[in-house]
């Protein structure tokens, strides 16, 4: 069973870990890739953005599809 609280933290120190947790793939390599090019793209300024997102998103997915065999 999936805990929204450990995708949400996973997700905000690490931006596409709480995604692969949940077993999303596609969104875990987007967030890999799309978090350093935010930070390095805005010079630091709005990386954090896509942490707190990632782990929002994480969290919701988690909530949503809380057993990973019926996905």
């Amino acid at each position: 069973m999936r805990n929204p609280g450990t995708a949400a933290v996973l997700s905000f120190f690490v931006p596409g870990l709480g995604q692969l947790y949940n077993g999303r793939w596609m969104r875990a390599i987007f967030w890999f890739i799309f978090t350093p090019g935010l930070w390095l793209g805005t010079g630091g300024f709005f990386g954090w953005v896509a942490h707190v997102v990632a782990a929002i998103t994480a969290y919701r997915y988690a909530r949503r599809h809380p057993h990973p065999e019926f996905d």
